[in-house]
């Protein structure tokens, strides 16, 4: 009889504790329900869901939520080309594949197809782009021209690369003059300015010879808030700059730059003076010329013998002397000029001209 007793407290205690064990818990599940974030465990369950019934790997991680990526959607190869410029991001003012300083030889035998091989992203007329990033300036290429083919394809063949390197939104332009006639080197400068913004937007205008190559790809063929000289360190000069004041050889002037001075003078007629006289429009507009150091603007110079019909301006040293009094009215605003033909290469737009007689 004791053990009955005993055994049947012992039964009653046992369901008491397992009772109270069952209230405990109870009373601890109701209380992490209450805590939970409802909404971030609903989404949760609704991002599984749908990666499962879209056949999606998911793995389990303590990443933030956020939404599943849109479906890529598939074009047919006759569908536009999808316009992806407003996702790029802007160039950076240093771009990354520069080279530094670089090795000219001028000895070897080039032609224009292997130059264009070289050249796979240019289209036509000498133009590119960066794809990767949107170019800091669009910038065009002017280099004034006559008689100079073996020149031609070195600067091309060691420049092209270089300002696609630079990331530049570029097209090159190279202005023939017609004919056989007293050369005028200005005048096809500002035929190439007039000519190169019917086509594009152009921001910046980098004014080359043909026999000027860069030796350091670091030296940017862009503008910047005053004018720039960019060949500083020419080997023919012994890479030192022959005197304050030039401004001839590669220069780059900004849109609002070059019609402030009105452009360059159009009644220099054979060698020398127009680069000067540009440098006295720039100063007596209130502007200074910069320069990148002498290391970074180290050019080679393709030497050659003096062209015909381009000799020394006698009437140079006069009309420097008075650029102050006539700038105003002989410049781009007086431009006048016929275009004979237009050649759109892979490499380069070429305008051949009549620029008419002293």
């Amino acid at each position: 009889m004791g053990d009955s007793v005993n055994f049947g407290s012992l039964h009653k205690v046992c369901t008491l504790v397992v009772f109270l064990g069952f209230v405990h818990l109870l009373c601890i599940f109701i209380y992490y329900v209450k805590t939970l974030d409802i909404q971030y465990l609903s989404m949760r369950f609704q991002n599984i869901q749908s990666r499962v019934q879209t056949g999606a790997e998911w793995t389990a991680t303590s990443a933030p939520y956020r939404e599943p990526d849109p479906p890529v959607t598939k074009h047919s190869a006759l569908s536009s080309p999808v316009d992806n410029s407003s996702k790029l991001d802007m160039c950076p003012d240093q771009p990354p594949d520069l080279e530094g300083p670089m090795v000219i030889e001028v000895s070897q035998t080039l032609s224009l197809d292997i130059i264009r091989a070289k050249n796979p992203e240019l289209l036509e007329g000498g133009r590119y782009k960066p794809k990767s990033c949107i170019s800091l300036q669009k910038v065009a290429i002017i280099i004034p021209f006559r008689h100079r083919d073996e020149h031609l394809k070195f600067w091309l063949y060691y420049v092209h690369p270089v300002l696609q390197r630079q990331q530049l939104d570029y097209g090159l332009y190279i202005i023939n003059q017609d004919g056989e006639g007293t050369f005028n080197r200005a005048k096809l400068l500002n035929i190439g300015y007039a000519e190169a913004v019917k086509e594009y937007e152009y921001e910046c205008f980098v004014f080359s010879d043909v026999d000027l190559i860069p030796m350091d790809d670091r030296n940017i063929y862009k503008c910047s808030s005053q004018p720039r000289h960019l060949s500083v360190a020419v080997d023919k000069f012994g890479f030192r700059l022959p005197y304050a004041q030039i401004f001839g050889g590669v220069s780059a002037l900004t849109k609002e730059q070059y019609l402030k001075i009105n452009g360059f003078s159009n009644n220099y007629w054979g060698w020398g003076g127009e680069d000067d006289d540009v440098y006295n429009r720039l100063i007596s507009k209130g502007m200074s010329v910069v320069r990148p150091n002498s290391e970074v603007g180290k050019f080679r110079m393709i030497r050659h013998k003096r062209d015909e019909n381009n000799e020394p301006n006698p009437q140079r040293f006069d009309r420097i002397a008075h650029t102050k009094e006539t700038m105003d009215k002989d410049g781009v605003n007086s431009l006048v000029y016929q275009v004979v033909r237009v050649e759109k290469d892979k490499l380069y737009t070429k305008i051949t001209v009549d620029v008419g007689k002293p």
